[in-house]
């Protein structure tokens, strides 16, 4: 016993057997050697750092990841940008728009100004001048940095990788769920493509994904509620709707995700009766400014800006009042224009009802109805827009050579068409498409015809006097009463079909209702030698008048933009052939010459995204089936994170994509993107909810899958969103399905 004591004493023995498991080596009497002791405490040291480092990577993984993620956007954007060089697709529209901003020449377009101001800037940073006319398929001069511009677009492409990153965060997914969903944006190939380009689509994105990204942080917020913090989020937000909504009117769509998580949200404080009533009434007013104040001072501004950098006669005057017309630089609405018009005066007349055009005929009859000469309404400059003021038939025949008479209240004229010299005429016929209307036509000359070639001026206001007892131009607004039916003359928002042009539909409305803007008219320009010119530019249009005008002819336009059925559009697509990824787009000409580009989405992006949508449904009936059978699995953070992590985006992609399928509007796939990215939020959310009881090792084993299936299909589509040079049939393997039309 005392030798076996003895021996453990020393510690010896023990150390000699814990060396040898230790595998350190020793000296021959039995001792550790320095050497072994040195190793085994750099291997331990090795441990440290590795884990210190790991540790590190971990803390600052919220800076490094998105860091790393931004800069692989930029790549995948960026990379060979410059190759093609000619007007690709939409660029021949939006180039143009923003050579009108560098000249400063004010034109019409269906969307709102700031994508498009933004554009204008891109050329302004490339040192372009305004002078190219973006016709499509047209090579690029020398001295036009298209380049640059394209990169300017790119960024807000590339951009919206970090924010679905931290749109993922904020959401509360776990980091592998936060890696897919940035992975899925980065890696989908229609993104990539279209941001590549000089269009208004990457702005668009790019405001979507801030106003997620906002509102999901201002909810997240909610328990310091009158924070700073919740203060900046929500009027963050609040900016990203109206910027959003400044680029594309789709941006309304996020804008009411917004609004129905505000309604539930207040409806749910309201039935808090602990929550004192000055703090409710707080935290409507803070979402009523914030949420509503704050996104139409956005978009109002963007209209101001639009108006004041927009200071020269353009191709879009037509669409805008006399009056904001006449102050163009460079115009003719009322340059040289006498004042008060009189009898013998050629003048133009334009219909004061917002998008209103100019009263119009020309020599094609209407193929029903009275078969005569069509009476319209056209919003640009033309020789057929022009009329003369003639008495009526019972008074004295007019004498060009005698004294003047002026056109006074309640006179009853004959306008006559300058070029055909027919007469503005109307009968008991209904017009061809409004119905309930009567029909006006152009009919017989200055010897033919007879009394329902008449017309009674009512006076309605006067922008520059208060006498009102005789026309002026530019400043009068009049109705024009039919003597013998006692209908008004009207120019709505309804289109005429391909026989006329898609014009304005003009009737003669049997309702009197004297504050119907469609039935007021005034003078735009006028033409008589034997009167003195007056000072056009003397009065000016209040602006908020002329932003609500601007809306509706952007809407009324908007409308008019069908399918026409006499035509065959091969790039318009259909709202369900979207979410399957059933069509992509030629962008340009398929010559082997060109450098071609096809608007194709990642497929597994796509279609996991679709197929999400249909899982989180049967997830949520499976849960509601167990909660009403008693089953409480769910503990009340599961509850709100399906709640506004899961639902929320699926109501985003309904909003987003559902709005298309009533839209009698032209569509084509780029309409489905918005949507895209929040069936992209509903595949991530059932990714982060299936993985959670996992292990850890199976949870990453799961993800890896996933990260090396979207990145690996997005590497193969690649070429058809970085140009495909030469031959089309290098990539048939591209073409899985007949719709895809990326080789012949």
């Amino acid at each position: 016993m005392a030798s076996t004591h003895q021996a453990h004493a020393t510690g010896a023995e023990f150390d000699s057997q814990a060396s040898k498991r230790r595998n350190i080596a020793l000296s021959p009497n039995g001792d550790a050697s320095p050497q072994g002791l040195e190793l085994d405490e750099k291997k331990t040291q090795a441990r440290k750092v590795e884990q210190s480092i790991l540790s590190s990577l971990d803390e600052y993984e919220f800076i490094l990841a998105p860091i790393i993620f931004t800069l692989l956007s930029f790549f995948t954007r960026l990379y060979k940008i410059g190759l093609s060089n000619i007007v690709t697709w939409d660029e021949a529209h939006f180039g143009k728009f923003g050579s009108h901003y560098l000249k400063r020449e004010f034109y019409f377009d269906v969307h709102p100004p700031l994508g498009k101001m933004l554009v204008g800037l891109s050329g302004y940073i490339a040192g372009y001048n305004g002078s190219f006319e973006f016709k499509s398929g047209e090579t690029y001069p020398e001295e036009l940095d298209y380049t640059t511009m394209r990169i300017f677009n790119a960024t807000f492409g590339a951009l919206c990788v970090p924010l679905a990153y931290f749109t993922a965060r904020e959401l509360n997914f776990r980091r592998p769920t936060v890696w897919l969903i940035t992975l899925m944006v980065l890696c989908e190939n229609s993104y990539a493509t279209i941001s590549r380009f000089i269009l208004l689509d990457a702005m668009l994105l790019f405001f979507t994904f801030t106003t997620v990204l906002c509102w999901a942080r201002f909810h997240r917020l909610q328990k310091k509620s009158f924070s700073i913090e919740w203060f900046v989020w929500i009027l963050l937000t609040g900016v990203s709707i109206g910027c959003v909504c400044s680029v594309k009117w789709v941006g309304l769509f996020c804008t009411a995700l917004v609004g129905l998580y505000t309604i539930e949200d207040l409806w749910t404080k309201f039935g808090d009766l602990k929550m004192p009533k000055l703090d409710l009434a707080s935290h409507v007013a803070a979402r009523v400014i914030g949420f509503i104040i704050v996104p139409l001072i956005v978009y109002m501004f963007s209209f101001y800006l639009h108006f004041v950098i927009l200071e020269n006669t353009g191709p879009g005057d037509a669409q805008m009042s006399s009056l904001f017309q006449a102050n163009l630089r460079g115009t003719e609405v009322g340059k040289d224009s006498p004042l008060e018009i009189a009898y013998g005066s050629k003048a133009t007349l334009k219909n004061m009802g917002y998008g209103g055009g100019l009263l119009h005929s020309h020599v094609q009859t209407y193929p029903e109805g009275s078969q005569q000469q069509q009476v319209t309404c056209y919003h640009h400059k033309d020789a057929n827009n022009d009329w003369f003021f003639y008495p009526h038939r019972d008074a004295p025949e007019f004498d060009a050579e005698g004294n003047i008479t002026f056109v006074a209240n309640n006179d009853v004229i004959r306008l006559i068409h300058a070029q055909t010299g027919r007469n503005l005429h109307s009968h008991a016929v209904s017009a061809p498409v409004t119905k309930a209307d009567n029909e006006v036509s152009s009919y017989g000359n200055l010897t033919v015809g007879d009394e329902k070639d008449h017309w009674s001026v009512e006076v309605i206001r006067d922008a520059a006097s208060n006498d009102w007892s005789k026309l002026r131009t530019l400043t009068t607004a009049f109705r024009l009463k039919h003597t013998s039916l006692g209908c008004y003359l009207r120019a709505g928002n309804v289109n005429l079909p391909q026989w006329g042009f898609k014009q304005i539909e003009v009737t003669c409305v049997k309702e009197n209702k004297p504050k119907d803007v469609y039935t007021h008219w005034n003078v735009e320009s006028h033409v008589n030698e034997k009167l003195p010119a007056a000072d056009a530019g003397a009065f000016k249009s209040p602006f908020f008048q002329d932003f609500i005008h601007l809306n509706v002819a952007m809407m009324t336009s908007n409308n008019a933009l069908v399918p026409d059925p006499d035509k065959q559009d091969d790039l318009a697509s259909q709202f369900w052939q979207w979410p399957i990824l059933n069509v992509g787009l030629r962008m340009c000409g398929w010559d082997d010459h060109i450098v071609k580009y096809f608007l194709l989405g990642n497929p597994f992006v796509y279609w996991g995204g679709t197929a999400s949508l249909g899982v989180f449904g049967l997830l949520v009936l499976w849960y509601l089936v167990r909660w009403q059978r008693g089953y409480t699995e769910l503990k009340q953070q599961d509850i709100d994170q399906i709640h506004y992590s899961g639902i929320y985006p699926v109501i985003g992609w309904f909003l987003h994509y559902f709005p298309f399928i009533a839209m009698a509007r032209v569509t084509y796939v780029h309409h489905y993107y918005p949507a895209l990215y929040f069936s992209i939020l509903s595949f991530g959310f059932l990714a982060d909810h299936f993985t959670r009881p996992l292990s850890k090792s199976i949870q990453w084993g799961v993800f890896l899958v996933l990260y090396a299936v979207v990145v690996g299909l997005f590497a193969l589509f690649i070429p058809i969103s970085w140009g495909m040079e030469g031959s089309s049939s290098q990539w048939k393997h591209l073409k899985w399905f007949e719709t895809w039309r990326i080789t012949d």
